[in-house]
C-alpha cells in the first residue's frame, strides 16, 4: 500500500451514528469540519484495516502526521488539513491527539478497566469537539463538558459495536476488570446473545455513559454560536436515548442503533429544546427593562 487512499473503507460522513457538519452548522465553517473529518476517517481506515500488518499501518499513520506538520509529497490527507487549519489559523493539535488513538488501535487491543478506557477517549474523542470549538470561537472553559460528551458518544459506540469489534478486529473496549468481576472472558462478546452476566456488564456500563451525559446536558446553553448550540442539542438527545436502550437491550442479539424516523424525532426534540431556553433566557433577560418602562 502507498497512501492512506489504499486503506479506504468508502465510509463518509453520513454513514456516521452522530451527524457530522450538519446544516445547523454555519455554511460557511462546514469545509473546514468536514476536512478534519476526512483526515480522521482516512486515519480510522488505516487503523481498522483488516488485512494490512501493524508496521504498515503505523507508517502510514506517520506519513498522515508528516504531512500534517508540512512536510511535502508524503500524504494528501495531512497536507489537505493542514491547509484548511492554517486558512482558519487553527491549531494541528487536535488532529495529532487524534492520531495517537489510531496508533493505539493498532498497538493496543484490550482495556484493563474504565480509567484506561476514559485515557484512550481523552485522545479518540475529546479531540473532535474541541477542534470545533476552537473552529467557532468557543472558549476552552467549555471543554469539560465537551469531553464528557464527547466520551460518551465514544463508549455508546463501543457498546453498540461490541460484538462487530471483537469478531472483526479482535478488539475490545470493554473493560476487562468489569468482565473479570462477572466471571467472563473477552470471547463472550462473540456469542449470538448475550448471557445474564454479560448483560449486567454493559448495563452498568451504560449507566456510567450516562453519568457523563448528566455533565454535559448543561453543554448546549453555554455554547454562544446559536447553531453550533442546537446541533450539541441534537447530539445530547440522540446520545441519552442510545444510553437507555443500552441499558434495556443486547447489542449482540438486538438493535440498538436509530433507524432514520426515530433519529429525526430525537433530533426535532433536542434541537428545539435548546431553541425554547435561549427563547427563554433572551425574553428573561428583556423583562426588567420592560417593567422599568412601565412604571
Amino acid at each position: 500500500m502507498t497512501g492512506a487512499a489504499d486503506f479506504a473503507s468508502g465510509k463518509g460522513h453520513r454513514d456516521e451514528n452522530f451527524p457530522v457538519a450538519s446544516r445547523l452548522v454555519r455554511a460557511e465553517l462546514r469545509p473546514t469540519i468536514l476536512a478534519f473529518y476526512r483526515f480522521a476517517r482516512a486515519a480510522d481506515d488505516v487503523a481498522d484495516h483488516a488485512t494490512a500488518g501493524a508496521a504498515e499501518k503505523l507508517a502510514e499513520l506517520d506519513r498522515m502526521e508528516a504531512g500534517l506538520r508540512g512536510e511535502a509529497g508524503v500524504s494528501g490527507e495531512g497536507a489537505r488539513l493542514r491547509s484548511a487549519l492554517q486558512a482558519r489559523n487553527l491549531t494541528d493539535r487536535h488532529a495529532l491527539d487524534l492520531l495517537e488513538a489510531f496508533r493505539r488501535d493498532v498497538t493496543k487491543r484490550r482495556y484493563a478497566d474504565w480509567a484506561e478506557l476514559m485515557d484512550y477517549c481523552r485522545y479518540s474523542a475529546a479531540p473532535v469537539g474541541r477542534f470545533v470549538l476552537d473552529l467557532h470561537g468557543e472558549p476552552p472553559a467549555l471543554w469539560p463538558m465537551n469531553d464528557a460528551l464527547c466520551t460518551a458518544l465514544q463508549v455508546i459506540n463501543h457498546l453498540q459495536d461490541c460484538a462487530k469489534d471483537y469478531r472483526e478486529l479482535d478488539r475490545v473496549y470493554v473493560p476487562l476488570d468489569e468482565l473479570g468481576a462477572h466471571g467472563l472472558g473477552v470471547e463472550t462478546l462473540g456469542d449470538r446473545q448475550a448471557s445474564p452476566a454479560l448483560r449486567t456488564v454493559i448495563t452498568g456500563l451504560a449507566r456510567r455513559t450516562g453519568t457523563l451525559l448528566d455533565q454535559s446536558r448543561p453543554f448546549a446553553d453555554r455554547i454562544a454560536d446559536r447553531r453550533l448550540a442546537l446541533e450539541v442539542g441534537v447530539i445530547q438527545a440522540l446520545a441519552e436515548s442510545l444510553v437507555h436502550r443500552l441499558e434495556r437491550r443486547d447489542p449482540l442479539s438486538e438493535r440498538v442503533h436509530h433507524r432514520p424516523v426515530e433519529a429525526a424525532g430525537l433530533a426535532l426534540r433536542g434541537g428545539l429544546g435548546v431553541a425554547l431556553k435561549r427563547l427563554g433566557r433572551m425574553f428573561g433577560s428583556r423583562a426588567p427593562s420592560l417593567h422599568g418602562s412601565q412604571r
